[in-house]
């Protein structure tokens, strides 16, 4: 469908609402009398029971019992915008009653006004001394042939009153249940000829409305389905750019980044993001892929590279004086144990004491018999790092036993190297007394390790804003130098910090550094 049909969706879901507007508050609003039923109820045999009350005392006049006796409850209200006044009711001028109630089937025994919305209105139900037909005791009510007449109230918009009717059932009168009651009048310069209106089942729109509403979603559902099976250009939003982008880096936010490049593409097909296995090699390995490709681009003037960005799980190091830092998310990391160690809490001594070589058994922490092996991450890899400078006290680890994880001696203590997280995880599930380290979402996706409390609390984004967890650190974004506004590095940064970004980032047990006290900082408060 081309776009002048979508043009012509806009208009009509924007005139709609109006076109319901006017009609209901100035056309069909203008001047409107309604009326509901509140009650129509039957007695019967109910006041021979001994609670009944009043019942009992209901006689006719010549002292007879009521015969199956009913109540009717009924409310005449202004329910359009515009007053009601003695001129309005389509009645003769002289004549007493405004509206008309029937009641087939039943005399009327008694009636009295039961509530006023203002007592001002109490004075059109005091007869006048030319009244002619007042009913007694019932002041300003009356009955005429057995239907009820009621007067010619004013009535503000808003206004109602209420009157309750005592009946009895008429001899001539053989069916079961009574009809509804009738309601009988007319009002000058009100729409539909002015006649009342029954208003309970419609007192938040009238039915034409209803169907002006329901229209306007049927025309919402259109311009959603021409919205989402658009495939050209301009379906893609203003922020979108196009191109290919490198990205290299940390392995710990690596899902993070393959899950925003596909949403992304998704949202903006003509922007590429190619990810595979050999993407993330670290957080130092993506740092100085990213000096290279500056290098040997070599931007000029203030522009930088608009298609490359690199991922740092905490600060760069000095010596790359043209990569710029952006923080994107407060990551958590931790400490992940095979299943057979039987250990599940360590102190933060403890830890120290077991990267340091001086507790070299599980058993040694009331665990079970079994060496410790520690499984680390290459040098470069931000997790490591971040170990070393939180967790241990900025203490190196120990010296490597084993170049390949598979050779380490089960029967004694030792360390290995992997390069990345997956490798490591997977190394720790399948040696027996493995410890090592990982992002938090990756540990808790990975069935076959148990990630350790540190000192009794475990690693959640609570703990480490309360400073009770120490694994954590700062996930930062690197560009070479400042990159393009219309820039695909540019639009990528933008997307992490928009709501869906966020959610992405928030699913991997991460949080968006907007969301911190301090975002720029992007550190627990």
């Amino acid at each position: 469908m081309n776009g002048s049909w979508q043009l012509a969706f806009a208009v009509l879901g924007l005139a709609l609402p109006g076109i319901a507007a006017l009609w209901e508050f100035v056309l069909v609003g203008r001047k409107r009398l309604g009326y509901r039923v509140q009650m129509d109820t039957t007695a019967r045999d109910e006041r021979a029971l001994p609670y009944a009350g009043v019942l009992q005392q209901m006689q006719r006049t010549n002292g007879g019992p009521l015969r199956d006796p009913s109540f009717v409850l009924l409310r005449i209200e202004n329910s359009g915008w515009a007053p009601i006044v003695e001129n309005s009711y389509l009645a003769p001028d002289r004549g007493h009653a405004g509206i008309q109630v029937k009641c087939r089937g039943r005399r009327v025994v008694g009636m009295v006004v039961t509530e006023l919305s203002r007592n001002e209105l109490r004075g059109f139900f005091t007869p006048s001394s030319d009244d002619q037909h007042p009913t007694p005791h019932v002041p300003g009510l009356g009955v005429t042939d057995g239907v009820i007449e009621l007067p010619k109230v004013k009535l503000n918009r808003g206004d109602h009153y209420k009157v309750l009717a005592v009946l009895e059932r008429e001899e001539s009168f053989t069916d079961e249940e009574f009809p509804e009651p009738e309601v009988v009048a007319s009002i000058v310069g009100g729409v539909r000829r002015g006649k009342i209106k029954k208003t309970e089942y419609y007192p938040f729109a009238s039915k034409p409305v209803r169907w002006v509403l329901a229209l306007l979603v049927m025309v919402s559902a259109v311009q959603s389905i021409l919205t989402f099976t658009r495939h050209d250009a301009t379906a893609a939003p203003l922020d979108c750019a196009t191109g290919t982008l490198t990205l290299s880096g940390s392995t710990a936010f690596a899902p993070v980044l393959q899950e925003a490049a596909k949403q992304y593409h998704r949202t903006c097909p003509d922007a590429f993001i190619p990810i595979t296995n050999d993407t993330f090699h670290g957080s130092v390995s993506g740092l100085d892929a990213l000096a290279a490709a500056g290098r040997k681009a070599k931007p000029t003037g203030s522009q930088g590279l608009g298609d490359r960005l690199a991922f740092s799980d905490g600060p760069k190091s000095d010596g790359r004086p043209q990569l710029l830092p952006r923080p994107v998310a407060l990551s958590l990391f931790a400490l992940v144990v095979n299943k057979d160690a039987g250990v599940q809490d360590l102190s933060l001594k403890q830890i120290r004491n077991i990267y340091a070589g001086t507790i070299t058994n599980w058993s040694q922490v009331k665990g079970n018999n079994v060496p410790i092996h520690l499984v680390s991450r290459n040098p470069g890899s931000g997790t490591r790092t971040t170990l070393e400078h939180q967790v241990l006290d900025n203490k190196p680890l120990l010296a490597v036993t084993a170049n390949d994880c598979t050779a380490l001696d089960v029967n004694k203590p030792g360390r290995c190297e992997v390069s990345d997280t997956e490798t490591l995880l997977n190394t720790v599930a399948s040696t027996p007394g493995a410890l090592g380290h990982s992002e938090v979402g990756a540990a808790t996706a990975h069935d076959d390790v148990q990630q350790i409390r540190i000192d009794g609390y475990p690693a959640t984004l609570e703990g480490a804003d309360e400073g009770a967890y120490p694994y954590w650190q700062t996930e930062y974004a690197y560009t070479y130098g400042e990159p393009p506004a219309n820039s695909l590095a540019a639009g990528f940064l933008r997307y992490l910090a928009n709501e869906v970004g966020k959610d992405i980032i928030r699913s991997h047990g991460n949080r968006p550094c907007a969301e911190l006290a301090k975002p720029l900082l992007c550190r627990p408060s």
